[in-house]
């Protein structure tokens, strides 16, 4: 985890901070959960929602399993299977990443957990994947945390 780049805070109320997260493949899936619940934890909310966001249009936020990482590795195959990187996308006429951009559409920027008594509210085996799919590259990702 890279060191935040903008935080704001009010202790037990809201807070918004990002980080930096450097991707090792053209395509990859790397779990943070550790960064935001770090995050949550120092934004003492006791009950609210987090908002996890990639400030990025060819990598995405997903909740799912992280305790395998071939979740991950499976995700991805499954993207390449159904995006292929070839198809004539016409935005590759401009920067050759068409098929990035469709993946990260397919599964979204952001997620939204609750928080409850001061944790993530996430499932035994859950936990928060950045997807990567034009990498590897610096990836900044936006947590809100908010009371309520």
């Amino acid at each position: 985890m890279g060191l935040p780049v903008c935080a704001s805070a009010e202790r037990g109320r809201k807070m918004t901070e990002t980080f930096s997260i450097q991707t090792g493949q053209v395509e990859d899936s790397i779990d943070i959960t550790e960064q935001v619940r770090s995050l949550v934890e120092r934004a003492g909310v006791e009950r609210g929602l987090c908002q996890v966001m990639t400030l990025h249009s060819t990598a995405a936020i997903v909740v799912n399993e992280t305790a395998d990482p071939n979740i991950g590795v499976d995700v991805i195959t499954a993207l390449s299977a159904a995006v292929p990187k070839r198809n004539d996308w016409r935005h590759d006429l401009r920067d050759d990443n068409a098929h990035a951009h469709i993946k990260a559409s397919i599964l979204g920027p952001s997620e939204l957990i609750p928080v409850s008594d001061g944790e993530l509210l996430l499932g035994t085996w859950q936990g928060i994947w950045l997807f990567e799919f034009d990498g590897p590259r610096t990836r900044k990702v936006v947590v809100h945390v908010l009371a309520g």
